[in-house]
């Protein structure tokens, strides 16, 4: 690790994110590993929320996947990425403003990531994301009832 890299696990730590990200990984049952660049790897988390291949608190990447799921550098830096974001916002700021960025890239192209400043920021293509194009609302909100009434009903 380089000293900048340093200056973000300790930051993170004294920030919380990482403590936090370390909760959520024990809590989803996770088995952790050590990664580069000051990361640590939860693999194999079993919670179902949130829904991605992998997400990262602080300077824990959580992922349902096993290890060799980072066996892709491009997917590493951009979970760097939002380790450095959470660096550079103080913490757990991040998740609400995340969120945000969620709903609004959702009403702009009907897709959590395109339009989220943190992913963008954090490079789509990295992370195996597809940029969608700005649509109308209605498209969207068409979109999004057609996917809720093909869902299956539960008994």
């Amino acid at each position: 690790m380089n000293a900048w890299q340093w200056v973000k696990v300790v930051g993170n730590f004294l920030n919380l994110s990482t403590v936090a990200g370390a909760f959520v990984g024990v809590l989803g049952r996770a088995k952790f590993t050590r990664g580069p660049r000051g990361l640590f790897f939860a693999n194999e988390y079993k919670l179902g929320f949130p829904i991605a291949g992998a997400f990262t608190i602080g300077n824990v990447v959580l992922s349902k996947h096993d290890r060799t799921y980072f066996d892709n550098p491009a997917l590493v830096r951009h979970e760097e990425r939002h380790s450095w974001q959470y660096f550079c916002l103080i913490g757990l700021l991040m998740l609400p403003l995340y969120v945000v960025g969620v709903v609004v890239s959702f009403l702009l192209t009907g897709d959590p990531a395109s339009r989220n400043p943190f992913e963008r920021l954090a490079n789509l293509k990295d992370g195996g994301y597809v940029e969608r194009p700005i649509q109308p609302i209605g498209k969207t909100v068409t979109q999004t009832l057609s996917v809720l009434r093909s869902r299956p009903k539960a008994p």
